[in-house]
């Protein structure tokens, strides 16, 4: 019996929500990468895009543990001498809460280019509405 390997015009992709409203980050940002990169499903293959599509709402309601709000930091450099930027997890919440589940979901992706094909497949919302209603996405349920 032959291995099975799935080819990129052969994937069936569906469409996932998930509301972030008082989710751990971590916990919920391992769930979307597995989606994102199709390992639930039985057709995954290693080097052939298979995920789903996962549209996460309400991003600036997701929660952490322990003292990560003012002790976890983003950095971000412009290029120039003394460019550096350092902002606390408090700080990015308030002011780009996209970002935050966009980082952590792609620190949990591989570091190749495929990674950056998935990671487009990630749509973030602040609020609970949504522009993909047409694609008609299921609730993913199993997201604690």
């Amino acid at each position: 019996m032959k291995t099975y390997s799935a080819k990129p015009g052969e994937v069936e992709r569906k469409w996932w929500v998930v509301d972030a409203e008082g989710k751990n980050l971590g916990r919920l940002a391992t769930q979307i990468a597995v989606v994102l990169r199709g390992k639930n499903k039985p057709q995954y293959t290693a080097h052939v895009d298979t995920g789903d599509f996962v549209v996460v709402v309400n991003a600036d309601k997701v929660s952490v543990t322990g003292n990560k709000l003012l002790q976890k930091k983003y950095y971000r450099h412009s290029g120039r001498p003394g460019g550096l930027k350092v902002r606390t997890l408090d700080q990015m919440l308030a002011t780009r809460p996209k970002e935050v589940v966009r980082i952590a979901v792609k620190g949990m992706l591989p570091k190749n280019r495929l990674a950056a094909k998935q990671l487009s497949k990630l749509k973030i919302y602040t609020s609970a509405a949504h522009p993909h209603a047409a694609q008609r996405p299921e609730e993913m349920t199993w997201v604690k």
